[in-house]
């Protein structure tokens, strides 16, 4: 069947075309890349995009994910292997939808079975890339596909590339047979749509009964946007529609922007051993072996697929970065919900602290019992020496009170802590479950997540014993000096540090009532041994830094459990050691103005 448009082939004047497309001809010596420095920044913003996760559940996810993945794949299998060998044979990728006879059209063009045809569906399960003898050297090693293992003797399975070589096809011109693009096995489909983003040419066959099937379209619009060579071939054309579907096809074409495309009818008629009729098959074979033989036409077609696949990249990859940009906007919001919550819990503790309401219940009674219940508010009146009397008498009967103080204030820190700790971590999945991320980072571990973690148990008694001793330290440290170090005798190292620790917690802002009197009678009591023994700037000094060192300890407790989401967020948006946008603006510097050229 004739083709329903004559005058030449539109590929064969690509070079003219391109020359008045601002893609000035350059001449190279043979296999020198003409853009020096564009392999690079291709890198760059290849390694950028792979390590853009996008796992956080925002709209449009699912689309920059498939995005990235699609242009990582071209860069590897095409742009690069490309500029660094501008005169390898030309790559025809013959694809289509199930059942159009893709095979057998390899078949036919090269003469021989050189692929599997059946009627059995999918056929073609990996790809086979027919190509001359002399340009084998080409294909069999990695420099295009290089994620797909060669195969030579017999075809392998899913994941590899079968090199079959003949002599009935021309030098400079490869042809691979793809997977259906409409497959019903979803790795067939994917594969089929990587083959033909690493095509200079793409053959494009469909039937007259499914030319205006959705999903050839979808791929044939994506072309178009690339600006990729293309060929449609539409097999299987009835006698009585001869005339009608061609021109309805071309119609098609031109409507989406693809009038340019080569566009061969070949009728609905019986094979002969399993080949095409060669009045049928003789004009894609024509159109393939000139392509082949004239170096300006292939040379043409190569430049004009890699041009317009480099300028699309610049749309592909700025899509990526905009979405790269809305998940760390993301990222940032939930990791806002974390930090308030835990800054909240840091300031509740702080404030109980500092409030005087650890004074309170076991620990109030503790201390009363370790310098006397029945006289706190007198000896608060009495002198110095005689509070210091009633305190040695009472430590030297009692050796084991201090313990009890001790343990009370441990106890209450401890429970201080967790429940400010449960408390945030029950405001963070409150706030996640209502944001559709949030949702999506909890993974049903809500009722996990929602109270502090069991490594919180483990750390936090340890914590509040090493505040207790490093308070105790510092106390031994200030009476390094004979003079305060006999006073410090006196009282004992525990003695003064239990003092120290409620000059901590002396304010009495959260108390009421009686236990205002009480427990401020209590730290004053506490405030003048500790004046007797260092001094009133010492007692300031030493509360101090004891109050910032517990801080400091809550606070590493706090961040502990604070990252328990942050490595959720982190998980699904892994930092990047090559920014998305920085990656682009490198890439925009090298190719901006710059024309390809070819040997």
């Amino acid at each position: 069947m004739a083709r329903p448009e004559s005058g030449g082939s539109r590929l064969e004047g690509c070079v003219d075309g391109l020359r008045g497309k601002n893609l000035p001809v350059q001449t190279t010596g043979r296999g020198r890349e003409s853009l020096p420095g564009l392999p690079a920044a291709l890198v760059e913003l290849r390694d950028a995009a792979r390590s853009a996760g996008f796992g956080l559940d925002i709209p449009g996810a699912d689309e920059a994910r498939a995005e990235r993945d699609g242009l990582v794949q071209q860069v590897d299998d095409y742009l690069l292997p490309r500029l660094a060998s501008l005169d390898a044979p030309l790559l025809a990728v013959v694809g289509g939808s199930t059942g159009a006879g893709k095979s057998t059209l390899v078949n036919s063009v090269v003469g021989q079975q050189v692929t599997a045809a059946s009627v059995l569906r999918p056929t073609t399960r990996a790809p086979v890339l027919v190509c001359a003898p002399s340009d084998r050297q080409w294909f069999i090693g990695d420099r295009i596909l290089p994620g797909l293992a060669r195969t030579t003797e017999t075809p392998g399975g899913p994941g590899t590339l079968h090199i079959v070589t003949s002599a009935a096809l021309p030098a400079g011109l490869a042809l691979i047979d793809a997977p259906d693009i409409d497959s019903v096995v979803s790795e067939n489909r994917a594969l089929a749509t990587q083959l033909l983003a690493a095509a200079d040419l793409w053959v494009f066959v469909t039937t007259a009964a499914r030319y205006a099937d959705a999903v050839p379209w979808d791929l044939l619009r994506g072309a178009q946007r690339r600006n990729a060579a293309i060929g449609v071939v539409l097999n299987r054309v009835p006698a009585e529609a001869a005339v009608e579907v061609p021109r309805a096809l071309q119609a098609m074409l031109a409507a989406g922007g693809l009038g340019e495309a080569e566009l061969f009818a070949v009728a609905d008629s019986p094979r002969r051993d399993g080949l095409l009729p060669e009045q049928e098959i003789a004009p894609v074979r024509d159109w393939l072996q000139r392509l082949a033989a004239d170096a300006d036409a292939r040379a043409g077609v190569i430049r004009r697929t890699l041009s317009g696949a480099l300028a699309d990249l610049d749309r592909r990859a700025q899509s990526l970065a905009s979405a790269d940009a809305a998940q760390g906007s993301a990222a940032a919001a939930l990791a806002r919900e974390v930090e308030d919550a835990y800054a909240s819990a840091q300031g509740e503790i702080d404030q109980a602290v500092r409030s005087g309401t650890l004074l309170r219940g076991e620990v109030l009674a503790r201390w009363q019992e370790f310098v006397g219940t029945g006289e706190l508010l007198r000896s608060v009146q009495a002198t110095v020496s005689r509070f210091r009397d009633r305190v040695v008498a009472v430590v030297s009967g009692r050796p084991t009170a201090d313990a009890g103080v001790q343990g009370a204030v441990e106890s209450e820190v401890e429970s201080l802590v967790r429940a400010a700790a449960d408390s945030a971590a029950e405001r963070v999945v409150s706030a996640w479950r209502r944001d559709r991320t949030g949702r999506h980072l909890l993974a049903g571990a809500d009722r996990e997540l929602a109270r502090s973690s069991p490594e919180l148990d483990e750390r936090l008694p340890a914590e509040v014993r090493a505040w207790q001793g490093q308070v105790l330290d510092l106390v031994r440290e200030q009476g390094a000096d004979k003079r305060t170090g006999a006073r410090i005798a006196s009282y004992t190292v525990n003695g003064a540090g239990l003092a120290v620790m409620l000059a901590v917690f002396a304010q009495t802002g959260g108390l009421t009532g009686a236990e205002v009197a009480i427990a401020g009678g209590t730290s004053a009591a506490g405030h003048k041994v500790l004046e007797a023994i260092f001094g009133d700037q010492a007692v300031r000094s030493l509360a101090k830094q004891a109050r910032s060192d517990l801080e400091k300890r809550v606070a590493g407790l706090l961040r502990a459990e604070e990252e328990r989401f942050i490595a959720r967020i982190e998980q699904a948006r892994p930092p990047s050691s090559v920014d998305l946008a920085v990656a682009l603006r490198t890439w925009r510097s090298a190719y901006a103005g710059r024309a390809v050229s070819t040997p």
